[in-house]
Formats: structure tokens, sequence, C-alpha cells
């Protein structure tokens, strides 16, 4: 299922995609949830392995840490990243 759709289709399958909490005039932070965990959770460990040995996923996420990005920002985008891969 996860292969048949569009990457943001699967990154809200998955659980990797950032889902608002506003309401009214208030906006707060965007976070990770609902959508199936079981993918959420075997990507985790493989994104920490890409990070550190796929060159391309280490440049990637030195970008996000030069910007100013937290660490586990920088693991779910890589995580996202690996999925739509």
């Amino acid at each position: 299922e996860l292969g048949s759709c569009s990457g943001k289709q699967a990154a809200m399958l998955a659980g990797l995609a950032p889902i608002a909490n506003d309401s009214g005039a208030r906006t707060g932070r965007r976070s990770i949830r609902a959508g199936r965990p079981a993918p959420r959770r075997a990507r985790y460990m493989a994104a920490l392995s890409a990070r550190r040995y796929n060159p391309a996923l280490a440049r990637f996420a030195d970008t996000l840490k030069a910007a100013g990005k937290p660490a586990k920002v920088i693991l779910v985008a890589i995580m996202r990243k690996l999925l739509v891969l």
C-alpha cells in the first residue's frame, strides 16, 4: 500500500507527516503522530544507520543541522526521505 501512493500520502500512512495542533488563534508545534507505528519503528533504526553511513543522507542531515534544526527533526526528515526513496 505504501508503494502505490505519493510521498505525502505515504508519510501520512507511516506516521511521519507533521500534523498541526492549531485551534483558533493558537498555533501549536507540529508533531508526528497517528499513522501506523510499525513502519515508523522500522525506519527509526534505518535512519540512524543511514545518517551515519549514507553520504547523501549525511550531507542532507548536515544541511538541516546548519539550519538549526533539532536532532529529532533531522532524524524524522531522514526517515521520511527513506520512505519516499
